[in-house]
């Protein structure tokens, strides 16, 4: 079986993932949209798609069975809704959504009409968290009662020019999006190897104190002025998961921008910038060889030119040892990859739940796991840290 599928935004993960869809065995057809018309027939001509579509809107009255939604991180929501709406499966880039009621109709949405719904969350195949949900399924960690997920992003290390790229002249008013509603690298990273989801939390957000017009409520679309969040929460298992979301801080986030830390009672796992370390009641284990990603090309490839070079580790980090590569078809072979190999993955889990009515890993319901937490958690922030219960939507129904 195969599906046609449209992909709306090819300014730059976009145009990636529109490439590898295209290369998919499961996939018939490849049609873009993007607000910039010359961007889209440059997409076009540069992985040989099917062509292009003059709006949304017209891509959803068109004959494509699905859609893959690449657009500005806080235009997920109503997109994803409307799309499914129309009769289209859907995968969408994260978050999931930046509220509660957003999420809630999402999954309402997939509820009534059975259509797929996957969030591409990139840190579900992240060595660190293929290595993690391993350990756990085999009883090695014990019972696992703490746990850390970082996203770690220094703003001057390639999100100045991302914001630029895709903002425009108006770029600070979107540059000072809150950190906690970007949450599912952090806390996807965690709850995709540990079985359990959160039940409340406190944050703390720390106020930015650059002045240079980025993080001010003056100028911010969403009143923010947290460049930096910290939130601690509790999980339906009893255990603990704390969280950081920062964009300024100096750590070489080119290196490692996603960073976890797993503690349980007979062992535990613990990452820095460069190094992993697996660790029990007798010693340490340097891991770091079995979570190296490998490139899949040049950093210099000119298809990156519109990509700042502090961000470009993200758009051509490959497989390490730990991924399990032969289950990838053989036309992703040598194809371009990124965020620590989790690219190929995600168009091949989307791909599958299409072409065989099941539900992929990062569904609905989990997707609301990894993205509400968040929410949350910059209302807390908001409230002096007041600690506030997360909604729990469930588990996902069977397969359909």
């Amino acid at each position: 079986m195969t599906f046609s599928i449209g992909v709306v935004g090819v300014g730059q993960f976009g145009g990636q993932f529109a490439h590898l869809f295209n290369l998919h065995p499961g996939v018939s057809t490849v049609h873009v949209v993007d607000e910039l018309p010359e961007r889209a027939a440059e997409a076009v001509d540069q992985y040989h798609l099917a062509g292009s579509k003059p709006s949304f809107e017209d891509l959803l009255a068109s004959d494509v069975d699905a859609v893959a939604i690449f657009t500005q991180r806080w235009t997920h929501g109503p997109l994803v809704e409307k799309a499914l709406r129309a009769g289209k499966h859907v995968y969408s880039a994260v978050p999931m959504a930046i509220s509660e009621e957003e999420i809630a109709r999402i999954i309402g949405a997939v509820s009534e009409t059975g259509l797929v719904y996957m969030m591409g969350e990139t840190s579900y195949y992240n060595p660190a968290t293929v290595y993690a949900r391993k350990q756990h399924a085999a009883g090695r960690f014990g019972r696992i009662f703490y746990t850390e997920g970082d996203y770690v992003h220094d703003m001057d290390l390639g999100f100045y020019d991302a914001y630029q790229y895709s903002g425009g002249d108006r770029w600070k008013e979107t540059a000072s999006y809150p950190p906690m509603l970007y949450p599912t690298h952090a806390v996807g990273g965690v709850l995709g190897a540990v079985p359990a989801h959160a039940v409340s939390v406190s944050c703390v957000g720390v106020k930015d104190d650059r002045n240079d017009g980025v993080f001010d409520k003056e100028v911010s679309m969403f009143g923010n002025d947290f460049s930096n969040a910290t939130a601690l929460f509790e999980l339906n298992d009893g255990g603990v998961m704390r969280t950081n979301e920062m964009r300024r801080v100096g750590y070489p986030s080119h290196i490692r921008e996603s960073r976890f830390r797993f503690f349980g009672t007979e062992a535990s796992f613990e990452q820095l910038a460069n190094v992993s370390v697996w660790q029990d009641k007798e010693d340490v284990h340097d891991i770091s060889e079995q979570l190296e990603s490998r490139p899949t090309m040049s950093l210099d490839d000119p298809s990156l030119a519109n990509v700042a070079p502090e961000l470009r580790d993200a758009f051509v980090s490959g497989l390490s040892p730990v991924h399990d590569a032969d289950r990838l078809p053989e036309e992703f072979h040598g194809a371009p990859n990124g965020h620590e190999g989790s690219h190929h993955f995600l168009v091949d889990d989307f791909v599958t739940a299409v072409n065989t009515g099941t539900l992929p890993p990062v569904n609905a319901w989990v997707a609301a796991r990894f993205t509400l937490p968040g929410i949350v958690a910059h209302q807390s922030a908001l409230r002096g840290g007041e600690r506030l219960p997360i909604r729990d939507f469930g588990d996902a129904p069977g397969n359909r």
